[in-house]
């Protein structure tokens, strides 16, 4: 047993990374503390997350408080706290705020390595914003390294070819 993994967090508390992440991201557990195998994130989704595909990733969304809109394929569901939601990798999906205060949501990602896009992405601050919105032609430049693709709008995508590249933080492996 690794006994050098075990993690006890008080009530508010969360692991430190690379970059200061803003209070609507608190990582519960990272890929360095997992050996890779995922990530662990509780997050107010205080902006919408636009349509994007992860290549390599699960992502698994438990709702805690209010209601999450989830665009998964062509649907679009409404998740109310206490839901679960498994979106798997190759799957396009987009997550929604669909109350006020916004919802907060447990969020896991197998294998890890979601804390460490969300750290480049808080690096680049203002600049994946357009019009204080996520921006995906922004974003996808730093996405890419992290095997992530978000749908840009129509007129934007002519002549575009995603080819997902190998993460820039790549968790652990065990040996």
């Amino acid at each position: 047993m690794d006994h050098n993994r075990f993690v006890l967090l008080a009530p508010g508390g969360f692991r430190p990374g690379r970059v200061t992440m803003p209070p609507a991201f608190a990582v519960k557990a990272s890929s360095a503390d997992t050996a890779g195998r995922l990530s662990v994130l509780e997050v107010t989704l205080a902006r919408d997350i636009p349509r994007h595909t992860h290549h390599g990733a699960d992502e698994c969304v438990y709702v805690l408080d209010g209601r999450l809109e989830v665009e998964f394929d062509d649907r679009t569901l409404i998740a109310e706290p206490g839901a679960f939601v498994l979106l798997p990798a190759g799957v396009p999906h987009a997550l929604r705020g669909a109350s006020q205060p916004p919802p907060r949501v447990l969020q896991i990602s197998t294998p890890g390595g979601w804390e460490c896009y969300l750290e480049d992405l808080f690096e680049a601050g203002l600049s994946v914003l357009t019009d204080g919105e996520l921006d995906p032609t922004k974003i996808n430049p730093i996405a890419a390294r992290h095997g992530i693709h978000y749908d840009l709008p129509a007129a934007s995508e002519a002549g575009t070819a995603h080819i997902p590249q190998e993460p820039a933080c790549t968790p652990p492996t065990s040996s």
